[in-house]
């Protein structure tokens, strides 16, 4: 973390206690209210802020960043505005660091209160590396990257990827363009290809494909606006493949609308204490080309709330819906899937619902609910330290997957989904991994199982970023 350097906006007095005796030392009086006084009432102006360091950023771009700190009128909110316009510098991607530092004026143009605010910044390379492990949910990869941070100047950015991972590999190109003065409306294009395994199904599917997608704020709520357009190809993963799946394999180009919207007051992403958490996706498939109909909807609602004894309960309610649109059926690629360590506990992954010979199709609507209790471990062991990553986990886990016939009215959708209603209970511990994923290790009591349905009764381990 960068470090804000001040200097008293007072000099020192000429004349003073002689500090060579250590008799002399009680003669030296510490005034520590006139001194916060000083700092906190005294009016200052903000005559010029310095830039060293920059080289191929442009003024525009850190302009904007930097405005507020000419609106301080003291020094305590000079160094507050400044450390927040450090902070805003580095979310550009442009910098390996920022320093400030502010001293008083100095010239025949100064004032007697004037400051100086002095950015020392260090860019980021033209060209840099990277390399690092991923979670997604309950699978691992190696990702390498190459970015060209800065491009143009004004915190552009492009991206070459590379992922290798246990059920998916995949490689794509990337441009990114914030909006100059506001960090979070920016747009992006992507291209990219992406193979998949997916053994619950014995698919395999390979997507090539570009999107473009704008992304911006309204008051509390974050947006995003995407238009994508893939081909792909499914195939069987194994000779002993249903023969639905067999009919699902071939080729399919699909070109979609989404938006989705996102409000999140949580105070971490990866095991919150408070908080709630609301996305709603939306995505139309068919209208800008493509042999690919349907609209499709899902949501995602999380409550959080912190107990006595630093427990923390938990709720979640996760829902779906896709339609497809005209005479032919839904693809297999496009429906939902439920079970797993990271949704409905105590069943194997994505093995709740539709399947044929073994092989899961997952559905065209669904639901699913959870309840959990987190608390400290018993003893408090590690505590204010490595102990603190780890809590006790209390749950119970219900949902359902189904395929609804929409000559039916919303009543018997209801009733189709209130049937049939797998749940689970158990506990375990959980293991946050930074505000990046979580390691769940649960022993799980699955309730409600359905001919057809693959349960996963006793110890449990799941890994990822989503969870109910």
């Amino acid at each position: 973390m960068g470090t804000v350097h001040a200097r008293s906006l007072d000099p020192l007095p000429m004349n003073g206690p002689d500090f060579g005796s250590p008799d002399d030392a009680d003669l030296v009086e510490v005034e520590p209210q006139k001194k916060q006084e000083i700092l906190e009432n005294k009016d200052v102006v903000v005559q010029r802020v310095h830039f060293e360091g920059l080289g191929r950023t442009k003024d525009d771009l850190v302009a904007h960043e930097i405005g507020q700190v000419f609106k301080a009128k003291n020094l305590i909110e000079v160094m507050r505005k400044s450390h927040e316009a450090r902070e805003k510098l580095l979310r550009l991607g442009v910098f390996r660091n920022v320093e400030v530092l502010i001293d008083t004026c100095e010239g025949e143009d100064a004032v007697p209160n004037g400051l100086d605010v002095t950015f020392e910044v260090t860019e980021l390379r033209r060209v840099t590396g990277s390399y690092n492990t991923m979670v997604g949910n309950n699978e691992g990869s190696m990702v390498l990257g190459l970015k060209l941070p800065n491009l143009f100047g004004r915190a552009e950015k492009m991206t070459f990827q590379f992922s290798y991972g246990t059920k998916e590999t995949s490689y794509g190109l990337s441009f990114f363009k914030p909006q100059v003065g506001n960090f979070e409306r920016n747009f992006s294009v992507n291209l990219y290809k992406v193979t998949g395994q997916f053994p619950w199904s014995s698919l395999r599917e390979t997507d090539r494909g570009v999107s473009a997608e704008i992304n911006f704020p309204i008051w509390k709520t974050s947006h995003t606006l995407k238009w994508e357009g893939v081909w792909r190809e499914l195939g069987c993963l194994a000779r002993t493949a249903s023969f639905t799946i067999r009919e699902e394999s071939g080729h399919t180009l699909k070109s979609s609308l989404s938006h989705s919207m996102v409000i999140d007051s949580r105070n971490a992403s990866i095991l919150p204490k408070s908080g709630a958490l609301l996305k709603i996706n939306q995505e139309l498939a068919g209208y800008t080309g493509g042999d690919v109909s349907f609209l499709k909807e899902d949501f995602e609602l999380q409550l959080n709330r912190q107990l006595t004894w630093d427990s923390v309960l938990s709720t979640s309610l996760w829902g779906g819906m896709l339609v497809p649109i005209g005479d032919r059926p839904s693809s297999i690629a496009d429906r939902f899937y439920l079970g797993g360590p990271t949704s409905v506990r105590g069943f194997s992954m994505y093995s709740i619902g539709p399947q044929s010979e073994g092989d899961y199709l997952g559905g065209e609507a669904y639901w699913a609910g959870g309840v959990h209790l987190y608390t400290p471990l018993p003893f408090r062991p590690g505590r204010g330290g490595f102990g603190d990553l780890f809590r006790t986990h209390f749950f119970l886990n219900a949902g359902n997957l189904c395929n609804l016939n929409y000559g039916e009215g919303p009543g018997a959708h209801l009733r189709r989904l209130a049937e049939c209603i797998r749940w689970s209970y158990g506990a375990g511990l959980v293991l946050r991994l930074g505000n990046i994923a979580r390691l769940e290790l649960n022993y799980c009591i699955p309730m409600g199982v359905q001919s057809g349905d693959r349960i996963c009764d006793g110890v449990q381990f799941g890994a990822g970023i989503r969870f109910l």
